[in-house]
């Protein structure tokens, strides 16, 4: 073996192989293509629209593969011959001839050349002698199959990276300890957690169903409410403490978004959330979506979606109790309809029937409903600015209109021949009225 090839092999001892069987002259190199900082790749089909292209952010490209063969009359007055290929064939066949002639012609009479080629293919070099570097510093490759090729580009790439974050040693900001990367975890944020620390931290805020402050441990990113990913997660905790996760997220969703609802749907039941873009007091406002199986229905009644126009259907024992009470008593017809469902059965539908119209009068002349999430709200006493406890909507508790969050209380100092509620932000009572005697 060449003293040269010995000190390539002492440089780069995961890049070089040697087949010692045929000739000590024979050797092949699989060197990785390394970018450094995050580089932008963009994959075009040839003579294909800008629709067509990936773009992509990677820091590494998958390794060319150079067998050498080193002849007599090298490094004296010829090069090595040299065939080259790549991984997952990124790189098309006149590309790759381009390069052979590249790096052949780095070659002087009486120098070695082999540490040259691998400094040159591994600090991606060759890609501006080949033209793939635009002037905005953007590497584009042209590829018969663009998308098929982004995929396995960006698989290599997350690849590399972990294998390179394994080998590392990084500090740990919540334990204060240096740790292998392997046991370690760089979140989203690219800030770095031994896994030890992140197990004991996701674990209790599980636990006590703290899922809001489920994310990255530093002080910056508690301060600005980013949350963990699915992903992150589960590469911590157990698959129980995620499923917990889920439920937890899940209600914490309802309650952040009142208007949230199931989907009807008995084998997918999906919270379904209601249109950014729907408008009130139109009907469409009631239109449901659902994202996991596209069932469209009505936010009200539940059922298959029956337009804007059209009212959410009465129900069944609904109908059957109107049509109960409009009989007169001991007549013909209530004695069949009582044969038909039952008595018993009747009388109970109009005992809830009769209560939940009470109810409905009662939340009527004694509360006010909330203008951001429907929620009635009855109020004990103090001034008419209310904000509700559900949605923290602020609004006017005598007319009900929404109030700005900034400057509630202009609502009431407004005079104006709409505004009912000029100077009414508190409803007195007359002291007489109040007495009562002993």
């Amino acid at each position: 073996m060449s003293e040269e090839v010995q000190v390539l092999e002492a440089i780069y001892p995961d890049y070089i192989s040697t087949d010692q069987s045929t000739s000590d002259s024979f050797l092949k190199l699989e060197i990785p293509v390394q970018l450094g900082e995050p580089s932008t790749v963009v994959l075009r089909t040839d003579d294909s629209a800008d629709s067509d292209s990936v773009t992509l952010s990677l820091t590494t490209l998958p390794p060319v593969l150079l067998h050498i063969v080193l002849c007599a009359t090298y490094p004296a007055s010829d090069p090595p011959d040299v065939s080259i290929r790549t991984n997952n064939s990124w790189l098309s066949p006149p590309l790759l001839l381009r390069l052979r002639d590249v790096l052949r012609a780095m070659h002087q009479p009486g120098d070695g050349i082999l540490y040259d080629w691998v400094e040159f293919i591994r600090g991606g070099g060759f890609l501006a002698s080949l033209d793939l570097i635009l002037t905005s510093g953007v590497i584009e490759i042209r590829h018969s199959a663009s998308q098929r090729l982004g995929s396995l580009l960006t698989t290599y790439d997350d690849l590399a990276r972990s294998a390179t974050f394994s080998q590392g040693s990084y500090p740990c900001a919540v334990c204060l300890t240096t740790i292998k990367g392997a046991k370690c975890l760089q979140l989203s944020c690219m800030h770095i957690f031994c896994r030890a620390c992140l197990f004991d931290y996701w674990s209790l805020c599980i636990t006590e169903g703290n899922v809001e402050h489920l994310g990255c441990p530093d002080p910056e990113c508690i301060k600005m409410g980013r949350e963990s990913s699915e992903e992150e997660i589960a590469r911590v905790v157990s698959e129980q403490a995620v499923q917990r996760w889920r439920w937890l997220r899940e209600k914490l969703m309802y309650e952040r978004d009142p208007t949230l609802v199931h989907c009807p749907m008995t084998f997918c039941q999906s919270p379904v959330s209601k249109p950014p873009e729907s408008e009130t007091d139109t009907g469409v406002d009631r239109l449901r979506i659902c994202p996991a199986c596209s069932f469209s229905f009505c936010g009200f009644c539940k059922r298959t979606w029956h337009g804007a126009v059209q009212d959410c259907p009465i129900s069944q024992a609904e109908t059957v109790v109107l049509e109960y009470l409009a009989l007169e008593e001991n007549s013909e017809e209530r004695k069949l309809m009582e044969l038909r469902f039952g008595k018993t059965i009747l009388l109970k539908l109009v005992a809830k029937y009769k209560e939940e119209q009470l109810n409905k009068k009662w939340l009527a002349n004694s509360t006010m409903a909330c203008p951001g999430c429907s929620l009635n709200i009855e109020k004990s006493l103090g001034c008419n600015h209310m904000t509700c406890a559900r949605c923290k909507m602020h609004f006017c508790y005598r007319c009900g209109c929404k109030l700005s969050p900034s400057d509630p209380y202009a609502h009431f100092s407004q005079a104006t021949p709409a505004n009912g509620c000029f100077n009414k932000l508190f409803d007195f009572v007359s002291e007489d009225r109040e007495w009562v005697p002993f």
